[in-house]
């Protein structure tokens, strides 16, 4: 008995080691940056919305049309522990997302998921989970993770002439969005010392199944300058029904302005 005790231990380390090592990055995207305007801030934002813009864009915010994030994470998608991955999210801006996330054991894909937003109608697809698409509780969870998600390009949120801004107090504000003939609101965080956004609220369906709508917050863990670029890095997602978050993403490298028309329809990296 002995030895299949230490046979089971010995399997049970090496399952355990193959997840803490780091997913290898994604191959290169089909698309190509483009060129990027800008437009002046404008004027008229609640306090702590403006010193934000101001901090990370200066006078001038450029508008993007799409963006391609290339990045890794840690996913807890069952039980306690969070596992690697690496992750592709794509973006018409303010219309539409796709994500493309690969769970990896000993840096290899493991568990490949697609899912977005695309058009209005959310999906989800997974060789062993199944696929949904265009559930009506999971259309309202997705085009809120549409808009949180611009902490990475977050010109967006003063670019759209659908977006609203309303004064809260010094260091919060609410943050208003197109949901179809509908509205969705975020209330959104900043730090006093910084001025930079912290962390969103929202209420949102935790899936198709769930009953009621459970407190789901993004949090920005640190933010990160290229060029003349300025974005949330690093990120969190908490459900206020959990302990502790239940991904960590981090970005390294986001392209601007391509044409994803296609990319964002199809599956796959």
């Amino acid at each position: 008995m002995a030895w299949i005790v230490g046979v089971l231990v010995a399997l049970i380390f090496i399952l355990w080691l193959g997840f803490q090592m780091p997913p290898r990055a994604l191959g290169a995207p089909p698309v190509q940056a483009g060129a990027v305007a800008t437009v002046p801030l404008p004027a008229g934002l609640p306090a702590p919305v403006d010193r934000f813009f101001r901090t990370v864009y200066g006078d001038n915010v450029p508008v993007y049309t799409s963006v391609v994030m290339t990045g890794h994470a840690r996913i807890r998608p069952a039980g306690p522990w969070h596992l690697p991955a690496r992750t592709r999210f794509i973006h018409e801006v303010g219309e539409s997302y796709r994500h493309y996330i690969e769970i990896t054991w000993f840096g290899l894909p493991v568990m490949a998921v697609d899912e977005g937003y695309i058009d209005g109608a959310s999906f989800f697809a997974n060789a062993l989970l199944g696929k949904e698409e265009n559930e009506p509780k999971s259309n309202q969870g997705a085009n809120l993770a549409l808009w949180a998600e611009a902490v990475s390009f977050p010109s967006l949120l003063v670019t759209d002439p659908r977006v609203r801004w309303e004064p809260i107090d010094d260091q919060s504000a609410l943050l208003r969005v197109p949901f179809g003939d509908e509205t969705q609101t975020l209330v959104v965080r900043f730090d006093a010392a910084t001025g930079l956004i912290t962390y969103m609220e929202a209420l949102r369906y935790q899936g198709s199944a769930a009953d009621a709508l459970t407190l789901w917050v993004p949090i920005v863990l640190s933010w990160g300058s290229s060029g003349d670029r300025f974005e949330g890095m690093e990120s969190a997602v908490l459900w206020a029904n959990q302990a502790g978050p239940w991904a960590y993403f981090t970005m390294d490298d986001i392209i601007h302005n391509g044409d994803v028309t296609a990319y964002i329809r199809a599956r796959g990296e």
